[in-house]
């Protein structure tokens, strides 16, 4: 499957998923209290690259999702220290937040990848288009979420992140697999119906 896909495709899906990291990594510097729930902007943006994640497994295959990060693994880490020296962090905070979300993503997409494979193969459960999605939001969103705060601020020069990311962390999950089940999986499923009419594809 991975040769039918060209390279400006495969360019294309790299782009996508590096764009939504450092518009993530700009937003989750800016805290924000919704009806006493510490949170960042970054839980609104973040759960796309999911479902941007699960639509690539399922029209185009596994290896070209793990190729899309692998190929966007660096680019993020790149651009995300970029972003956040564009908002005059220190180098050493703009490293870390870097590293950490670059690898937070790689770890969580790749297990989105794999949970959603394993659930689209799977006999009894496969045939519910909606369930793979649902499940891959759900344990990427929490692998992404811990990941990326724990290395990012635990014990961080930032006082307020390193007082509070556990919080801001259990928060941001339940805001992005919310966001995830209730805004992205029905366009999940209604961008995945229309490329399949318009493609022809199964």
């Amino acid at each position: 499957m991975f040769k039918n896909v060209d390279k400006s495709m495969l360019m294309k899906l790299v782009l996508l998923h590096v764009v939504v990291i450092i518009v993530s990594n700009a937003l989750v510097a800016i805290p924000v209290e919704i009806l006493g729930v510490k949170l960042t902007w970054a839980a609104f943006t973040f759960p796309l690259v999911v479902i941007a994640t699960d639509l690539t497994v399922r029209l185009l295959g596994k290896q070209i999702a793990r190729a899309t990060i692998a190929a966007a693994y660096p680019l993020a880490i790149i651009g995300s220290i970029a972003v956040v020296l564009a908002e005059g962090a220190p180098q050493s905070v703009a490293m870390r937040i870097g590293f950490a979300s670059a690898t937070a993503y790689a770890i969580g997409t790749l297990l989105d990848v794999y949970v959603f494979q394993y659930i689209r193969e799977s006999k009894t459960y496969g045939k519910n288009w909606w369930l793979a999605p649902a499940v891959s939001t759900i344990a990427a969103n929490i692998i992404d979420t811990y990941t990326f705060f724990a290395v990012a601020f635990n014990n961080s020069a930032d006082e307020y992140m390193a007082a509070n990311w556990v919080e801001i962390a259990g928060s941001q999950v339940v805001l992005k697999i919310i966001v995830g089940l209730v805004v992205f999986l029905p366009a999940y499923g209604l961008l995945l119906n229309r490329l399949q009419k318009t493609y022809k594809l199964k």
